[in-house]
């Protein structure tokens, strides 16, 4: 049974935070075993948000982070159409790797799918970008 994101509880006794490597995480993801929040899972390892944006859109996005980088840190684009972030995780699927997605349309939000491969097209980039959960091993051992 997959943990959810509609019971807005951390299952601490779920197998999933015994995995140590954010590719048995994925994995686990991706199978559908896991669709609730990422908190707390392979501490000490860098996590992201994802924005994914038509090419049209991506440098001025892209322009937008580098003037300001403090709340848009960049940790990877990919190349155009790819879902693989090569260099910060290989093999990983962005359209598959993450418990739940929210998809918007002209700015209203108009699904939360536990898979994008029906929305990827091929001219779509997507963004990496730091998040406040990777600090979250440096606060707890504090």
């Amino acid at each position: 049974m997959a943990a959810t994101a509609e019971s807005h509880k951390i299952q601490l006794d779920h197998p999933i935070y015994e995995m140590t490597r954010p590719a048995d995480v994925r994995g686990l993801i991706r199978s559908g075993q896991w669709d609730s929040y990422t908190k707390a899972l392979t501490m000490g390892y860098t996590q992201a948000n994802l924005v994914v944006l038509p090419r049209q859109d991506a440098y001025d996005f892209l322009l937008f982070c580098q003037r300001n980088p403090k709340p848009c840190p960049v940790i990877e684009v990919t190349e155009v159409g790819s879902p693989e972030p090569v260099h910060s995780a290989p093999g990983a699927d962005l359209r598959t790797d993450l418990p739940r997605y929210r998809v918007f349309r002209n700015g209203e939000l108009v699904d939360e799918p536990t898979d994008i491969r029906d929305y990827w097209r091929d001219d779509l980039v997507a963004f990496l970008l730091g998040c406040s959960m990777t600090c979250e091993a440096a606060l707890i051992e504090a």
